[in-house]
């Protein structure tokens, strides 16, 4: 007779019950105990976290994290459609719904977690839903089919993920959200404005500050939210994703201990108040906190199997949980945002903090008193320094250096951590690991996964994974994939090539022909999809919100609306003004819009006049004003030229020796339809004194008694590079064909997002080479080039006049929710920075805004503390002195 052997029993089949059942196996515990896993769902354990997949192809398969049959080949007894509903903690049995009753000798409860419903009169209405489960994604694609209008309740990750899903079902969508910000739990005030802007430049409203107090029956549609303000919100279907609350009934019913407010207690070895059982993830209370996230639940279940394991084994070493890193970087409705530690700071911290929001970038460090260790961080619109980062936070080495080179030095290095370094947080693998793992022979990412489980829990940490092993491979001297990401085994450069030779101009079919399939379909993703746009535009120049080739769904967010986004949500108004030049009544002109729409105006360093704190629904009307008045746009928005700086030249100085207004002028209009990998900036002085400082740009004209002396590759930004002399003494004629040729050789070899300083510095050869690719055609593609410029030229189009004449692009700007009870940016916010910036003169008649891009304060925490009642005196020494280490 066959030894019976003992039950070890899991309640819950999510990604941490199926997870701990991993560790089970990979322990060969099912050799010692029979297993049983019951699940409440019809299918095996799927990826929660990856929800939203879900819509791309309207199928569970892609989020399937195994099958029944793999259960039953590893002899685990699956249990679907199998609610437990009581636990008798001294008989150690269980019983079902159904009525059957079980045996355990060890009992896990990876329960997880409920979604919450507020307690809103009305929130059991028809098509009034949650984003939990796949059943749930099958009710909300069914009542997105009947619905124009979609309202997600909650501002958090979840109501995100959510919102996300509804715009991929083409419902227009709105999130509410009680807090005054997006992700109140992860970010501060700055970095939830910055990330609501961002998504409504994506087209979904968010209302902040909102309390419902009821949902009734709509006029325009099927429900109508009622806001403690007196607002409302018409909608056809409203989704919950206002948090989660631990799963904890089965247990609270059992006698097993609670906490107060709610979750089952665990002490470090993950045992409850009950002899024998566990409780591991979202369900689970560890001294007060419940951890939401994947990874503190993948710890949980590694700790209960090597409990479990040593008591079989007295050889096995034993775990405990003490705590887990609560750190995050997602993508969020193709946003970047990401937290780390004490990312909403804490007492007595120091700070440094970058704002840029011409890129729609914001960062800031939390540090310790001493202003040597990193406390925390919060990361919006650009999180490529995120494992770096992470990395000195958990190891809490010291700072080398300033704590602004930190969030200067971006992710050029990204992959360069200590082997030491946690890579993938979910599975706990290091560099050290990956990199072991690539020397032993896995040299793609599957083969990765399979043998450290690297980036197959989130998923958040694949690009960093990949990175190390392109590095690996490349040190070990092997061949490897330098693709521009997953969907393509092509750099930009040979993306480029194919487009060209083949003619493509849709990305439809570059994917199709040239990319591959994620999970058997193609869709692309937010790396391929605008660098396959800014080709298209180089090769084409075909409007970029082209419809019928679909150019529209590729863009970035500030492409999409033909307006550089803000930090407080409004748009910037950037008309051209080639070389600084500008007539009286067009002056007049800006200077009226301005005035009637309430705008921020500023002289920018590029000899334009920037408008800023316009609305989404002001943008076509204020840019039919000004191209009415003989204005096009300036581009601020594009991975194009910006603008071509100059002196005044010999029209008026003294000093100069050629036209240098003149040329300014023809550059820019030349070159000012020509999308690029990134942005260009020109400048033309009129003689050697260089007061257009054209030695700092991407392109740099000087003017000789000769002619004109041509500099390449400058550039003024973060990574300062002096351009390089190309060639001296040039005609005119001669300075536009070598213009013509870089910027187009330019845009035939550069990387994506990469600046033509990098881009020469990248070039084997570097400026000789270039000289003479350009100068003695030693590729025989001058001609080649030659044309391709030419065709840009020809076919340029101010991108908003086209706009204005097509009523599907205006139809993108329509709010229609409330809006004669939205109060304008201008009334709060503009007033509000004229105070501060012109104390002493009526905000009235007075303008002023701005932002110190990096600033490091060396006291205390600023959302204690008005920042006005602050020594005004030391903040400006502060900024200044920010400013010239910069």
């Amino acid at each position: 007779m066959a030894d019976i052997k003992p039950k070890l029993v899991v309640i819950g089949n999510g990604m941490v019950g199926h997870h701990f059942i991993e560790q089970i196996c990979s322990l060969k515990l099912q050799q010692s105990f029979e297993i049983h896993v019951f699940g409440e769902e019809p299918r095996p354990a799927y990826d929660r976290v990856q929800l939203s997949k879900y819509f791309e192809t309207n199928s569970a398969d892609p989020l399937m994290l195994a099958s029944i049959d793999d259960y039953q080949s590893q002899d685990i007894n699956l249990h679907l459609n199998a609610k437990v509903t009581g636990i008798d903690t001294e008989s150690k049995t269980l019983t079902t719904e159904s009525g059957e009753c079980f045996c355990y000798d060890k009992l896990v409860l990876a329960t997880g977690s409920f979604p919450f419903v507020p307690p809103i009169n009305g929130n059991e209405r028809e098509q009034c839903l949650v984003y939990r489960t796949i059943e749930d994604l099958e009710a909300i694609t069914a009542a997105a089919n009947k619905s124009k209008v979609g309202v997600v309740v909650g501002g958090g990750l979840l109501g995100l993920e959510a919102a996300n899903a509804l715009k991929q079902l083409g419902v227009k969508t709105h999130v509410v959200e009680f807090a005054p910000q997006l992700m109140p739990v992860q970010l501060n005030d700055k970095a939830g404005e910055l990330l609501c802007s961002k998504i409504e430049d994506l087209g979904v409203s968010v209302h902040t500050s909102k309390a419902t107090t009821a949902i009734i029956d709509g006029e325009t549609a099927l429900h109508r939210m009622t806001f403690n303000d007196d607002t409302y919100l018409e909608t056809d279907m409203i989704v919950f994703s206002a948090g989660i609350r631990p799963q904890d009934s089965l247990a609270r019913s059992s006698g097993i201990a609670i906490g107060e407010r709610g979750g089952v207690e665990i002490n470090d070895d993950c045992l409850t108040s009950a002899k024998d059982v566990y409780a591991i993830g979202e369900c689970a209370l560890w001294q007060g906190r419940i951890f939401g996230l994947v990874a503190p639940g993948y710890q949980m279940a590694r700790v209960v199997a090597s409990h479990i394991a040593a008591g079989t084994d007295s050889a096995a070493q034993t775990q405990q949980f003490k705590g887990a890193d609560m750190s995050t970087k997602l993508k969020l409705l193709g946003v970047d945002v990401a937290a780390i530690g004490e990312s909403r700071g804490f007492d007595n911290a120091q700070y440094v903090e970058l704002s840029d929001n011409q890129a729609g970038i914001y960062k800031k460090l939390w540090l310790d008193e001493s202003g040597t260790l990193l406390k925390g961080a919060v990361l919006i619109g650009d999180n490529a320094d995120y494992n770096k980062l992470l990395d000195l936070y958990l190891s809490q080495d010291e700072i080398e250096g300033s704590a602004v080179d930190l969030l200067l030095a971006g992710a050029e290095s990204e992959a360069d951590l200590k082997d030491t370094s946690i890579v993938c947080s979910c599975h706990q693998v290091t560099k050290g690991d990956i990199v072991e793992a690539v020397k032993a022979g896995s040299h793609n990412m599957p083969e990765i996964k399979a043998c450290t489980r690297a980036a197959s829990g989130c998923g958040g940490c694949a690009p960093l994974v990949q990175k190390i092993i392109d590095q690996t491979l490349e040190a070990e001297g092997l061949d490897f994939n330098k693709g521009i990401c997953e969907h393509f085994e092509h750099d930009r450069q040979a993306l480029y090539h194919i487009c060209k030779v083949e003619g493509i101009k849709d990305f439809e079919t570059l994917i199709k022909t040239h990319g591959k399939s994620t999970d058997g379909h193609h869709y692309g993703c937010d790396i391929c999809k605008p660098a396959a746009a800014s080709i298209f535009a180089s090769l084409s120049n075909d409007y970029v919100l082209n419809q019928d080739l679909s150019h529209v769904a590729l863009q970035d967010t500030n492409d999409a609306y033909l307006g550089n986004l803000q930090k407080d949500g409004t748009y910037s108004i950037v008309p051209r003004i080639a070389g600084g030049e500008i007539t009286p009544d067009k002056l007049i002109e800006i200077g009226q819009v301005a005035k009637e729409y309430d705008l921020y105006t500023k002289i920018t360093g590029g000899q334009r006049i920037d408008l800023f704190g316009a609305q989404l629904a002001q943008l076509p009307e204020i840019w039919k004003r000004l191209i009415d008045a003989g204005f096009e746009t300036g581009h601020a928005y594009g991975k194009s030229l910006r603008t071509v700086k100059s002196c005044v030249g010999s029209t008026w100085c003294r000093y100069g020796v050629q036209d240098s207004v003149g040329m300014a002028i023809a550059l820019e209009n030349r070159y000012k339809g020509l999308r690029s990998p990134h942005k260009l900036k020109f400048a033309v002085s009129g003689c050697t004194r260089e007061c257009a400082e054209a030695q700092s740009k991407d392109i740099g004209v000087i003017a000789s008694d000769k002619g004109w002396n041509l500099y390449v590759a400058g550039n003024g930004g973060m990574r300062p590079r002096h351009a390089d002399l190309f060639a001296t003494d040039l005609t005119t004629q001669e300075l536009y064909t070598y213009i013509d040729r870089i910027l187009m050789f330019y845009v035939k070899t550069a990387d994506k997002l990469q600046r033509t300083s990098t881009w020469m510095e990248s070039l084997e050869g570097g400026l000789e080479y270039l000289q003479s690719v350009v100068i003695e055609d030693a590729l025989g593609v001058n001609a080649e080039l030659e044309e391709q410029m030419d065709l840009i030229v020809e076919r340029y189009q101010c991108e908003w006049k086209t706009s204005l004449e097509k009523p599907e692009f205006l139809s993108r700007f329509n709010e229609f929710v409330n809006p004669d009870s939205a109060p304008k940016v201008a009334t709060h916010q503009y007033q509000r920075i004229r105070e501060q910036r012109f104390p002493a003169v009526n905000a009235d008649n007075s303008q002023g805004a701005g932002n110190i891009a990096i600033k490091q304060i060396l006291d205390t925490d600023p959302q204690q503390h008005d920042p006005q009642q602050n020594d005004q005196q030391k903040n400006e020494q502060k900024a200044e002195q920010m400013e010239e280490l910069v």
